[in-house]
């Protein structure tokens, strides 16, 4: 007996029982937002970054998505008339499923962010009225920014997104008079979509549609439409626009909205409610003109998602992510935290920039783990910068388009090819799927 006493002993002396308090605490690396940024960010931190580091079992990488799928944004102006028009597997996307590949060191919560604590490095997240707080070896913020109308993308989630589309298709077979606020690619190419399933095209030999069956009117705030182009091919737009029977006004402003049915939420952060989109309303302009619509749409800029941030030191005049332009860090929020998107200071806001910016994103962060982990890091880092030449591709309709790329001009049939024919969601399954990041860098 006392020999297997002393067998025992000495067993678990030396294989003593891991208890949970002793097992090592997972390094969170925590990106906010599932759409184009933090999707892509997600895949090559798991397929590249993660697996290169010392321990990389200790890792855990985080996404935390306001909604369980991921769409294509850019495609909404005519997503938005009838689930017809786009394939609505392809056109939204689970994101779990996209990322089934990684049996470990991955989290989804399908929450949102609602406080940054940069002096404690947490950030908590609600998610279905739980809140977590996470504590953040890393953090990467791609939290988007919001449409003033609930049309044009996940203000909230899908299920949003999608009860707004199905009150406006609704009301659209009424309606009467649209009226279109804002001179932008989303306004021209919302009003180009609408006048051509509404109206038709006018013929070869027409400058414009005579008698539209509905009266679409496109408020710019500028001289022309489009500001980022030059003004010839805004001068091209508008002809297009009005073959398609969109009158535009131009040098005018919304300043007021009278509007029927404004739900309680109108005014909050989310901005206006479902029945709001399907509401009539009355349109004061700044050069007194008066304008009644059976449909009102705002179409004029975007808003930061950043509520969550408390700290104003981080935040820009407009309320963006202040962001070191060329490494993408937020240096004044401490070590690796990182911003990339619509919501970061560190680039116009547009896909092209984003996905340009994503390898010196992910390579700056290895850099980062790297030292972080006790290993030494030689080298530079990788810089990016802005490509600020002409670049913007808006079709008009189904067949028509107007645009410019690296400063060149680009026919109508080529917009067409390349954006109108789908809004982009040929090219989406790859970076959803991270296919497109398949390579490092």
């Amino acid at each position: 007996m006392y020999i297997l006493a002393l067998f025992l002993q000495k067993r678990l002396y030396f294989h003593p029982p891991v208890r949970s308090s002793q097992k090592m605490a997972k390094k969170c690396i925590v990106i906010l937002g599932g759409s184009y940024g933090g999707i892509s960010a997600a895949h090559n931190i798991l397929e590249h970054i993660i697996p290169s580091l010392p321990n990389s079992s200790t890792y855990e990488l985080v996404l935390v998505s306001t909604s369980a799928y991921a769409m294509c944004r850019p495609a909404c102006p005519r997503a938005l008339i009838s689930d017809k028009m786009f394939d609505q597997d392809k056109l939204f996307v689970s994101i779990s499923k996209q990322f089934e590949q990684y049996k470990s060191n991955f989290r989804l919560i399908n929450g949102t962010a609602t406080e940054l604590r940069s002096d404690q490095r947490t950030v908590s997240v609600n998610a279905a009225g739980a809140v977590e707080s996470i504590d953040y070896h890393a953090l990467i913020i791609a939290t988007g920014a919001s449409t003033y109308s609930p049309l044009f993308g996940f203000n909230r989630d899908e299920v949003f997104l999608r009860a707004s589309w199905d009150a406006f298709r609704q009301a659209l077979p009424l309606a009467k008079s649209i009226v279109i606020a804002g001179g932008g690619p989303t306004g021209v190419e919302t009003a180009g979509e609408l006048g051509e399933h509404l109206n038709g095209r006018a013929g070869w030999f027409s400058s414009k549609l005579e008698s539209p069956k509905v009266a679409i009117t496109l408020i710019s705030a500028g001289d022309n439409l489009l500001p980022n182009l030059r003004p010839a091919i805004a001068k091209e737009a508008e002809t297009h626009l009005a073959k398609v029977g969109v009158t535009i006004i131009k040098n005018a402003r919304v300043k007021n909205v009278a509007q029927q049915g404004i739900q309680e939420e109108l005014g909050t952060s989310h901005g206006p409610g479902i029945d709001d989109v399907a509401a009539k309303a009355t349109l004061s302009l700044d050069n007194d003109t008066v304008i009644d619509a059976d449909l009102y749409i705002p179409s004029f800029g975007t808003r930061p998602n950043t509520s969550f941030v408390t700290d104003s030191s981080l935040l820009t005049a407009d309320h963006r992510i202040a962001t070191n332009a060329s490494t993408l860090r937020v240096d004044a929020s401490g070590p690796r935290v990182y911003a990339i998107g619509d919501v970061s200071s560190y680039a116009a806001p547009s896909v092209h920039q984003l996905l340009a910016a994503i390898p010196v994103l992910t390579a700056n962060i290895k850099r980062d783990l790297l030292a972080a982990a006790g290993k030494d890091v030689t080298g530079e880092d990788r810089v990016f910068k802005e490509d600020t030449r002409e670049t913007q591709l808006v079709p008009i309709g189904k067949s028509k388009g107007v645009g410019a790329v690296m400063g060149y001009r680009v026919p109508s049939f080529l917009i067409w090819l390349i954006k109108g024919r789908d809004y982009w969601l040929w090219t989406t399954g790859n970076l959803w799927s991270g296919k497109q990041w398949a390579k490092e860098g």
